[in-house]
């Protein structure tokens, strides 16, 4: 064996992370070295959960970019949450096999030039391979894609369990079946890559096997300031899962467990209000309800971190598609301002003097109608993430307020003005 290839293979069991620094992910350390060597080269199934910003994905990428070097013959399925999720990660891969230092260390191992014989943006295969079977070396796919007839050697997942899963009990359940599908496809003798991070005790990561725990205060990546200012930005909730790997009990949560429909129509001639941001840390949340002759109550929220100026093209095309009428709107701080903006759009709106205590406005309207609620699942997760975590002394109250200003003008049969 000639020395170059030698000190190619030397490299690629011991220091593999060093590929990452020559194609500038200078930040891997050598706990990401450890991470790496054990994708390539453990045996068996492992779940690696690591904190927001610990370069995990960058670390999987490294993994879909050598293991086709070092075992060219082996397939890799790898799976997201979303399609385009997939071809984010992909994208990066094929990159890093591009470049100088993987071209050289092929041709010290192969004496040939790494080439693509099959490259789009979910999957691909190299020169490298010379097995008869024809499956790409690594094939990207969402978590919810069909899978009939596939099969692979080492089945990757790579953050299919997010704030969705939180929130609804549906897609927490979805997310396990099509995780509990997924061992159809392994090959005999092949294995499992999990990495991600847990959102609720019932998620899919709770049937994950050999889980190792990685969060912001092992790893060193985060200083203290910059987690207290993370720690500032977001809820206790996001926090807790995306940083520290934990769930906070919702024993005694003010509301759980949500409740959802795709059919969009029964929001149909319901009302509107706004929570409007105009700088610093709020944020400005969209609510639209309608209460149905049985009772319920169909909801729709959105939230953007925004001055509610570069919010009011997207509120008035909700408006439209949704058939909304009156559109609610607090006047206490901005004399009328967004009263008159929202007129500016031609929509209807109604301005009114807020005076009761907001703790015992929420406590009042949105917990006493919880029950009976159904949220479009297209609501998004933020604003349902703020509504699950609320209590009296959080910071961002922006979604549950804006639900229950709302649901105070259902309670008296008033704003049901409906744009013709």
């Amino acid at each position: 064996m000639n020395s170059r290839k030698k000190q190619a293979l030397d490299l690629l069991y011991s220091e593999p992370y060093r590929i990452g620094h020559w194609v500038g992910f200078t930040d891997l350390t050598e706990l990401h070295n450890e991470w790496l060597r054990s994708f390539l080269y453990t045996e068996k199934d492992q779940t690696l959960l690591a904190h927001r910003g610990s370069y995990k994905t960058t670390d999987l990428s490294l993994f879909l970019a050598i293991h086709p070097i070092i075992r060219p013959n082996q397939n890799i399925m790898f799976f997201r949450k979303t399609d385009v999720d997939v071809a984010e990660v992909i994208k990066q891969t094929e990159k890093i096999m591009q470049s100088g230092c993987i071209q050289q260390l092929v041709k010290d191992l192969y004496g040939v030039r790494l080439e693509f014989v099959k490259q789009t943006d979910s999957e691909f295969s190299t020169n490298l391979c010379t097995s008869a079977r024809g499956a790409s070396q690594v094939l990207g796919l969402g978590i919810g894609t069909s899978i009939t007839g596939k099969h692979a050697d080492i089945v990757v997942t790579d953050d299919i369990v997010n704030l969705k899963d939180r929130i609804s009990r549906a897609e927490r359940e979805r997310t396990k079946i099509q995780y509990m599908e997924l061992q159809n496809i392994r090959n005999r003798g092949g294995r499992f890559i999990n990495t991600g991070t847990p959102w609720h005790k019932e998620d899919a990561i709770s049937i994950m096997p050999n889980v190792s725990r990685f969060d912001c205060y092992s790893t060193g990546l985060i200083t203290r300031d910059k987690l207290e200012e993370l720690r500032q930005s977001m809820s206790d909730s996001l926090f807790a899962a995306n940083y520290e790997l934990k769930h906070i009990a919702d024993a005694d949560a003010m509301f759980r467990d949500p409740k959802f429909t795709s059919d969009e129509t029964q929001i149909y001639n319901g009302i509107a209000h706004i929570d409007a941001a105009y700088g610093g840390e709020d944020g400005t949340a969209l609510t639209a309800l309608h209460k149905l002759p049985d009772g319920r109550i169909i909801g729709f929220g959105r939230r953007w971190k925004r001055h509610v100026d570069d919010c009011l093209t997207e509120i008035a095309a909700y408006h439209e598609r949704f058939r909304l009428g009156t559109i609610e709107c607090e006047d206490n701080a901005d004399k009328g301002y967004l009263r008159k903006e929202i007129k500016k759009l031609g929509l209807p709106v109604h301005g009114y003097h807020e005076s009761m205590n907001k703790f015992m406005k929420i406590s009042t309207y949105l917990r006493k109608n919880w029950k009976d609620m159904i949220w479009l699942e297209e609501t998004d997760p933020e604003y349902i993430n703020e509504i699950l975590d609320y209590n009296e002394f959080t910071e961002h109250d922006d979604s549950p307020d804006s639900a229950s200003s709302l649901l105070r003008v259902l309670s008296r049969g008033k704003g049901m003005k409906v744009m013709k």
